[in-house]
């Protein structure tokens, strides 16, 4: 079952036409969400970052669009397809309703609320192997618009589609000062000494959720700096350790860039920590 505009229907039933504007011009965003047991994580912020990517993209946000309206929401999309007792996927789109070409005919909205099963109630490390190359096909814009969750992700298609055919398990975006901007599917930090590095919001990176959490939890160890800054592709190969994080996966270790193998200290130091940062949302949702 999915939510259409507040109303459940049985998934895969045509509810959408051409006319859709997220189909037509990638006039849309999204958020993926994790849940467990029916609470959600980080709810508060992935609301948020909706509520100000809405307004950057001059979409009109209903009076029904409250937190507490949506989560209710989200939640029966949960009890309807049995996740409510389960750790889940949860998407919720929002895109321009219908009309105008470029220009739209109206700023309202409509959106949709889909679940599927995720594996664990925890985050947890992928121990295997992990080998990421850069894609320099194309590269991302280091603006704003780069920094939203839109569905404008065609670059990461083409990306996702070159790293299956050259036997990586995820490739590392440029912008076009080739920077390392973030992975096909996550934000990017580095380690090198003492020193945890991520590339700065103007660089082009999606203002992740997991990333500003991971960020807080680094500036709070003793032992490591924090630090937002450019990162050139030459600084990959003197790294300590690399990894990604997401929503969904939370932390997920590099193990080989090119010749260089990575080991996976800190992340084994911060997945203990994001996972109880996840439980103390979970139980203040």
């Amino acid at each position: 079952m999915v939510n259409f505009n507040g109303k459940l229907i049985v998934s895969g039933s045509d509810f959408i036409n051409h006319n859709n504007r997220g189909l037509r011009y990638g006039d849309a965003l999204f958020e993926t969400i994790r849940t467990v047991n029916g609470t959600i994580f980080f709810w508060e912020e992935h609301y948020l970052r909706l509520m100000a990517s809405m307004r950057i993209l001059r979409m009109e946000i209903p009076m029904r669009f409250t937190m507490e309206a949506l989560e209710a929401e989200l939640l029966e999309v949960l009890r309807a397809n049995k996740l409510e007792k389960s750790p889940a996927r949860v998407r919720l789109t929002v895109f321009r309703n219908p009309g105008g070409l470029y220009t739209p005919r109206t700023n309202e909205v409509s959106y949709i609320m889909e679940a599927g099963p995720l594996d664990s109630p925890f985050y947890l490390i992928d121990t295997g192997d992990y080998e990421v190359e850069l894609f320099k096909d194309f590269f991302v814009n280091p603006d704003l618009l780069s920094s939203l969750k839109t569905n404008n992700k065609i670059l990461n298609v083409v990306g996702s589609i070159f790293a299956k055919e050259n036997g990586y398990q995820n490739c590392l975006l440029l912008n076009n000062a080739k920077q390392v901007v973030e992975a096909l599917n996550g934000n990017f930090f580095l380690v090198s000494g003492n020193t945890v590095k991520t590339p700065p919001l103007k660089d082009g990176c999606l203002n992740g959720i997991v990333r500003k959490k991971i960020m807080e939890l680094v500036d709070k160890l003793a032992a490591y700096e924090l630090i937002e800054a450019s990162i050139s592709p030459f600084d990959l190969q003197k790294a300590d350790e690399l990894f990604l994080t997401n929503t969904i996966v939370g932390i997920q270790p590099i193990t080989k860039y090119r010749k260089k193998q990575f080991g996976n200290t800190i992340v084994r130091e911060l997945l203990g920590k994001l996972n109880a940062v996840a439980r103390f949302s979970n139980e203040n949702a």
